[in-house]
């Protein structure tokens, strides 16, 4: 007999559960859907935006405290270059200025960082940011207008220079004017409700920014240290300590010469190693981590639009590349059929989008590397006129500095030279780092594959020896195959621990074998409902391991159609039900916050949906088995919600063991066959699983 005192109560948080979950799908898959309706220029707005001002924001601080903690002008004696002048000193109304644009930017700073870490609201922080940098920026400006007139420099002017300081101001007022830029764009995209007025970053763009931080302080407080034990100016030091962390030693006359020198560089350099390897990982799992995403997303929406604009009905045609039209009709097909052309138009589509991506940021990332090369030389050659630099020059020694190599027979001897390569070697840290990361994903692997492929017909032959290796590679050619992003490179399991494997497997089966057994006892009771139910437990949980494990592959796991199909009908949607499928289509206009006109594959409200639709399976952000993973387990928990509710609708479930007996290929007299054999039901229907 049921208490009706708790009985409702059940009920009711049942029915509230499978609301709640039904609710919590629909918005992540509105979430979703929003990263490719969206435009990537928004992105660039909430997210770079923010991590670029908080990244270099500590750098131009660190450039303003170089402008400032040195004089700007010196005085050159017969004989002297710029670099060995005597220091003039500056009016007390520059040193004021430059002092209050300091403070100004460092309290932009502040604000910005007291907001990332929701210390600060966004209302608040926001102005403070933007108009102490710019108010920094107009600052060092004027300083250093003034500082260019005739009138500011002392004659004769062939012998006086500006200082190092002065370049390190230009470069300061620069940056502050670019990131202020920057988080007027930020802030103009939240106020037109473009994402929520809050920073979300990750932990890697949190880490990111406090690394930087991290390894700017290091190389200036070395700095000061090596320029008390070795006699040298502080802004030579920081030249030194520039040129020491990044391990491209240009040589000349700043070596630590002193033994207490000398034995400080162990220790000194080790850890700017440490600390710059830190920065270049988090650059790189940055760049990973969300840039790849968001690029990615828009790449496939772009391409997944132009290939149902082409769609031909009369030829019955749809076209997937410049050179790749293939046939596209549904006359005459089932809708299972139907279904699974969708689906491997699908597939196309989103092996060239990330062809076409990979590549794309590949040239992307050439050019900022490219720039940086040539631009830099310019600036060398005009910086290094006094050591007589032709361009061809500059490009040699730009191109030794980037990849760190460092030979020492030619280095900048200017003030402007010195300030300018410390910029530019700290700014070839992340356009480095990201171009290596882009190579690796497109040239690097097209020699790996390429070596793999030659080596296996010629020095390490494959098991079907060199003839049929060369045969085998002939076909893959023939197809163009042989740098194909399958399953030809070993999957590897992440991001767990073996111990949180073994853990997520053994709770995982006692899921199993509750289930089974209850399906066991509710069979020899002749109760088909039950059965089966406890039969649809036991297949959502075994999957639900197996899932776990997809999870985790690298690459990301792919699953065929019908692999898919399975899948599908386990969460309840059946592949070859007209009325739960739409046509693909896709709308040229649409209306600013208006839903699209495409399907949706949630779950929940079983809205139609279809396979080169924006709600498509293969067009989130998830991987596959991730995808599946949230809806098994959300399915498993609903199902359990129910039995534990009294009151709950029992229906057939999508599977039933009859599923298992009416397959092709397989009757229940073989299962019976088993259990005379003296396997038992249990091994009998595990055998029947594995089977499926």
């Amino acid at each position: 007999m049921n208490d009706p005192g708790l009985d409702a109560p059940a009920q009711q948080a049942a029915e509230d559960v499978e609301e709640n979950v039904y609710e919590a799908d629909k918005e992540k898959a509105e979430a979703e859907e929003q990263v490719f309706l969206d435009p990537s220029r928004w992105w660039f707005a909430s997210t770079a935006c923010p991590l670029i001002a908080g990244t270099f924001g500590p750098i131009a601080n660190a450039f303003s405290i170089c402008a400032l903690v040195e004089k700007w002008r010196v005085y050159l004696p017969p004989g002297v270059d710029e670099g060995h002048g005597t220091k003039v000193e500056d009016p007390k109304w520059l040193v004021a200025v430059n002092s209050i644009s300091l403070v100004l930017a460092l309290v932009a700073n502040m604000a910005l960082l007291l907001n990332m870490t929701r210390r600060l609201s966004f209302a608040i922080a926001q102005p403070i940011t933007i108009i102490g940098w710019f108010l920094a920026s107009f600052m060092l400006i004027a300083l250093v207008a003034v500082a260019s007139a005739s009138v500011f420099r002392i004659q004769p002017a062939t012998e006086h220079a500006l200082s190092q300081a002065f370049y390190y101001g230009i470069i300061a007022a620069g940056l502050y004017f670019i990131i202020a830029s920057l988080m007027v764009l930020t802030v103009y995209g939240a106020y037109r409700g473009h994402y929520p007025k809050e920073f979300r970053l990750t932990a890697s763009q949190r880490t990111l920014m406090l690394q930087t931080i991290s390894f700017v302080f290091y190389l200036l407080v070395g700095a000061l240290v090596f320029s008390k034990v070795e006699g040298w100016n502080f802004l030579d030091a920081v030249y030194w300590a520039d040129f020491t962390l990044l391990t491209v030693g240009v040589g000349g006359e700043f070596v630590p010469k002193t033994h207490t020198g000398r034995t400080l560089l162990f220790f000194y350099a080790i850890g700017g190693v440490v600390s710059l390897g830190l920065v270049i990982g988090s650059i790189r799992s940055l760049v990973l981590e969300r840039g790849k995403e968001k690029m990615s997303a828009r790449f496939l929406e772009m391409k997944r639009r132009r290939v149902l604009a082409s769609m031909d009905e009369e030829k019955r045609t749809i076209k997937l590349g410049l050179w790749e039209k293939i046939e596209f009709s549904e006359k005459g097909l089932s809708e299972a059929q139907r279904r699974e052309q969708e689906f491997n138009v699908m597939r196309r589509i989103q092996t060239k989008s990330e062809r076409k991506r990979r590549y794309t940021a590949l040239a992307m990332s050439s050019t900022a590397a490219l720039l940086l090369w040539f631009l830099g030389a310019l600036v060398f050659m005009h910086s290094e006129k006094p050591q007589g630099w032709s361009y061809f020059v500059s490009m040699y020694f730009s191109y030794t500095s980037l990849l760190t190599i460092g030979y020492g027979d030619y280095s900048p001897t200017s003030n402007s030279g010195k300030a300018f390569f410390v910029f530019w070697s700290l700014l070839a840290v992340p356009t480095l780092t990201i171009l290596i990361s882009n190579m690796g994903d497109t040239v690097i692997k097209a020699f790996r594959d390429l070596t793999i492929w030659v080596g296996s017909f010629t020095v390490l032959p494959g098991e079907h020896g060199v003839s049929g290796t060369l045969k085998s590679g002939i076909q893959q050619l023939k197809v163009g195959k042989i740098f194909r992003d399958d399953d030809s490179t070993e999957r590897k399991l992440t991001g767990r621990s073996a111990a949180e494997q073994t853990l997520r497997d053994r709770l995982a089966e006692h899921i199993e074998e509750d289930e089974l057994a209850e399906a066991e006892e509710a069979g020899e009771h002749g109760n088909k409902l039950d059965r089966d139910i406890h039969f649809y437990h036991y297949v959502l949980a075994k999957e639900l391991r197996k899932l776990m494990r997809d999870a985790d592959a690298s690459p990301p796991k792919q699953y065929t159609y019908q692999e898919w199909n399975y899948y599908l009908r386990l969460i309840g949607q059946d592949e070859n039900d007209t009325s739960a499928h739409r046509k693909p289509r896709v709308q040229h206009e649409r209306k600013p916050h208006s839903r699209p006109d495409l399907g949706s594959a949630d779950e929940g409200e079983r809205i139609a949906w279809s396979w080169l639709g924006v709600r498509s399976p293969l067009m989130g952000n998830k991987s596959e088995a991730e995808w599946l993973l949230q809806r098994i387990s959300a399915t498993l928990e609903l199902e359990m919600d129910k039995l534990r509710s009294s009151r709950a609708k029992r229906e057939p479930p999508p599977i039933s063991m009859a599923d298992l007996r009416n397959r092709e290929g397989r009757s229940g007299s073989d299962a019976e066959q088993d259990a005379k054999k003296g396997l038992g039901a249990t091994e009998a229907r595990r055998r029947l699983m594995r089977d499926m």
